[in-house]
This record gives structure tokens, C-alpha cells and sequence, in this order.
């Protein structure tokens, strides 16, 4: 690839149901200044707000199909993994072999996509792979996200909700503003946290790691978890770590005093490569006023309330209960600027002088690859395509 500008792909995604947009025309000048020559599918940015023309005012070209705007591509940018194409046949195989290709790529439930990707040679780095370190801030796109995940789930609450969510002082009385309850205090729980304080509820926040409880204080919630936080919970890279059965029954018992007391509950509690743990069990939901909401965030791995359908909204006991699967794409404009940013800065940390320059004893390089081409791996002693794309 030496003495040839390398060419970026930016392919309409393929998931249904997907909104977002890999690149933004406001983020093609900074690649295009690197060396990089950019080419859009047409239409790939429409449902974002992004228009084929803004794209070429910025320096990209655009392709009339997915075959050609991936052909010959050296990088090819996405939001969502490579999918089965309606027609037959695979987006894979149309990325050509060598390349390198960065995206949320789910790598607990692709093995065989992987091998796909590791036969053709294909050069992955997964997102959700990144090491969280403060050289890779600029890069966390899954933070990113579920700061728009956060900020949306309030908003769904506080729509299902039939009371207002702040204090309100009218000429017909006094009306009490909503309790919103939020359970887990990562990005996503300290958006909702911050999102429901704006619109006037009162929230409070559980978490097991007291590390977030300053954070939770100072967007004025209470942290209701103080008694039973540890640093034992925390595992490696921040998230918490999945409970025993003994610490599970002192959680529920004190989630269930909360959860009766809100008149809104948003779950956001996910271990990483495991089934969400349930925090909301069915007799917590019976025990709920009726007309209160929980928006649970958790459903695409399997949801943190015991009665959620992930995908749909459902009334149970009085209480509804709403499980958007894919929730940031109901805001593509803003998640494609902020997941466009993230993934600019990660193909740039591994492009020098208008080339690809992949250290493997870099730790953001090393960590974010799921496939690699064998003889990498063993000049770097990492793992080959298909042991790394087996990591989890």
C-alpha cells in the first residue's frame, strides 16, 4: 500500500433498523488532511441528516452502490458488523481481502464472523474492545453512546409517564415532582441521572462501586447504595463484577424499597460478554404504583427487569415497562457526530504519514484487534486472526 494514497469506505449500514452513519462530512476534512481519500456510499448519511452533497463540499467522493464504494477500499469505517445482505451473499466478502475494518463488531456473539473476517484477511478492531485509558478517551465510542442511550431513556420515561416530572407551583395546587430511580451509575445511568434532573425529578442512583457515588451526588441525586458499595465489586476496566448469591439477596432487598417508592425506574446494568443480571424482579414490579414506567437498557442482553420483552413496550401489574433495543439510533444526528469523532481518532492513531503504521505493542492497537493476519500476530507474539477473534 506504500506510494498510494489509501482509500476510507464508508458503506450505508446494513443492520435493519440502523440510522447512524460511520462518518460525518464534518469529520472527512481531518482524514482527508492525514493522506486518506474518502468515499461515501450514496445515502449513507440520509437518515442522520447528512446529505450526499455535504459530503463532496467536504472532500469525500461518493459510489452509487455498496460494491463500489467498499471495492479496492483499504479502511472501511461502520457503525454496526458486517451483515447477511438481503440478495444472498455477505457484506463481508465484499470488503476486500487485507483490509481493515473498524465498527461495533459484538465480538461475544460472532465467532463465525470473525472466521469469516480471518479468511479473507481483514484486519478488525471491535470498539467495544478499546482499552478504557485516558490516551483512548477520544476514541470511546461506547461511552459516547451511552451517553445518548442515557439521555434518551429519561426522555422515554418521562413520555410514558402520565405525571409531570418536575414541581410544579399552579393556580390549581401544588404538584410533586416525579421519583426517578436509576440503577447502575456508569455513562449511560449518569446521563439519565443528569437528563431526569433537568426535567425536575427528584433521582435517586444504585450502584455497587463507590467510586461513582461523587458523581452521582454532584448531579444532585442520592446515592442509595453507600452501605453496600466495595471496591471488591469493580472489575478490570471499571465495569462491576457479577455478584454472589448472598450479595445478590442484600441488593435486591434494598433495590425493592427504591424501586416501590419511584414512580420511574431506568436499569442500565450490563456485565460485559454475560446475560444482564436482574435487578428488577416480577414482585417488584407488582409491588409498583400503577401507571409507573421502567425503561430498561439492558434488554439486548436480556434486560435487568425479570418481565422485560427486549424490543418491546409491555404493561405489566399496572406498570409499563419499555425495552428499546437499538435506542440510539432513534437520535442518529447527534450519535453519528459523537461516534463519527471516535472512530476518525482511532483510524488516525493507526495511519502515519498517510499510511497504516499498526504497532502491536501499542495497547490500543493490540487490545481493540479481534482478527489480524497470522504473521502479525507472531512478529508481535499476539494472537493469531482466529484466537483473537475468539477473545470475548
Amino acid at each position: 500500500m506504500l506510494g498510494r494514497m489509501l482509500t476510507v469506505a464508508i458503506p450505508r449500514e446494513t443492520m435493519p433498523g440502523e440510522t447512524r452513519v460511520a462518518l460525518i462530512p464534518q469529520t472527512v476534512p481531518a482524514l482527508v488532511k492525514a493522506g486518506l481519500a474518502v468515499r461515501v456510499e450514496a445515502g449513507a448519511g440520509e437518515a442522520a441528516g447528512f446529505l450526499d452533497s455535504e459530503y463532496r463540499e467536504a472532500g469525500a467522493s461518493i459510489a452509487a452502490t455498496a460494491a463500489e464504494t467498499l471495492a479496492g477500499a483499504d479502511v472501511v469505517l461502520k457503525v454496526r458488523e458486517p451483515q447477511t445482505l438481503p440478495g444472498g451473499g455477505h457484506e463481508a466478502d465484499l470488503i476486500r481481502e487485507g483490509a481493515l475494518l473498524i465498527g461495533f463488531l459484538n465480538p461475544p456473539a460472532n465467532a463465525a464472523l470473525f472466521e469469516r473476517l480471518a479468511a479473507r484477511r481483514i484486519i478488525a478492531f471491535a470498539l467495544e474492545k478499546l482499552p478504557r485509558i485516558s490516551r483512548a478517551q477520544k476514541m470511546d465510542a461506547l461511552s459516547s453512546m451511552s451517553t445518548v442511550a442515557g439521555y434518551k431513556a429519561a426522555l422515554l420515561a418521562a413520555d410514558a409517564l402520565p405525571r409531570f416530572f418536575p414541581l410544579l407551583m399552579t393556580a390549581a395546587g401544588t404538584v410533586a415532582p416525579a421519583k426517578v430511580f436509576v440503577l447502575g451509575a456508569g455513562v449511560a445511568g449518569l446521563q439519565a441521572i443528569a437528563t431526569s434532573r433537568r426535567l425536575g425529578a427528584v433521582v435517586s442512583a444504585f450502584d455497587i462501586r463507590p467510586a461513582v457515588r461523587e458523581e452521582v451526588q454532584s448531579l444532585g441525586a442520592t446515592f442509595v447504595a453507600a452501605d453496600q458499595a466495595d471496591e471488591s465489586h469493580v472489575a478490570a476496566g471499571g465495569y462491576a463484577k457479577e455478584l454472589s448469591e448472598e450479595q445478590k439477596t442484600r441488593e435486591r432487598e434494598l433495590v425493592a424499597k427504591h424501586v416501590q417508592q419511584s414512580d420511574a425506574v431506568i436499569t442500565t446494568a450490563v456485565v460485559p460478554g454475560r446475560r444482564a443480571p436482574v435487578l428488577v424482579t416480577a414482585a417488584m414490579v407488582q409491588a409498583m404504583r400503577r401507571g409507573s414506567v421502567i425503561v430498561d437498557l439492558a434488554g439486548e442482553s436480556g434486560g435487568n427487569c425479570e418481565l422485560t420483552e427486549p424490543g418491546r413496550d409491555v404493561v405489566k401489574h399496572g406498570v409499563m415497562i419499555r425495552s428499546p433495543l437499538n435506542l440510539v439510533a432513534q437520535m442518529p444526528t447527534h450519535a453519528s457526530q459523537m461516534y463519527a469523532r471516535n472512530v476518525s481518532a482511532l483510524l488516525l492513531h493507526l495511519v502515519r504519514d498517510g499510511q497504516l503504521k499498526l504497532d502491536w505493542n501499542d495497547e490500543i492497537t493490540r487490545d481493540t484487534c479481534v482478527t489480524r493476519p497470522a504473521e502479525a500476530a507472531a512478529s508481535s507474539g499476539a494472537p493469531s486472526a482466529a484466537a483473537a477473534g475468539a477473545r470475548s
